[in-house]
């Protein structure tokens, strides 16, 4: 009964910080294109980050980010993908940690051209 207890303690204290560790992604200006930024946190500076199974190169240490054009970030998805694969990997590569990171919406869908657009009054 009590190494029960033990793992469910251990479980909820690690949950929480699993939890917040999530990569994050949003659009920014990188003059003079768009690009799609990546940041997060990772347990060493050491560990490699990858973005649909690519090596980047990030800034930062544990805090981390990268900033990618939009146009890599298409080239490396699939059409019109709502999420990319964010995988962290240990140094000694006998570990890694996949995240499926939302994508701001709309970011990879498809462009349409409007003919016209109406818009009325209640």
């Amino acid at each position: 009964m009590r190494s029960i207890d033990l793992a469910a303690l251990l479980a909820a204290a690690l949950l929480p910080a699993a939890a917040s560790a999530a990569p994050q992604a949003k659009l920014v200006s990188c003059e003079p294109v768009d690009c799609l930024q990546v940041s997060g946190t990772r347990a060493s500076p050491d560990a490699a980050v990858l973005i649909n199974g690519h090596e980047v190169a990030v800034e930062g240490g544990r805090r981390w980010r990268v900033r990618l054009p939009v146009a890599t970030v298409r080239d490396w998805s699939s059409p019109r993908a709502r999420t990319i694969r964010v995988t962290l990997t240990t140094p000694a590569q006998d570990r890694t940690i996949d995240h499926d990171t939302d994508l701001p919406v709309g970011l990879l869908g498809g462009r349409i051209d409007l003919a016209a657009l109406v818009v009325r009054l209640r």
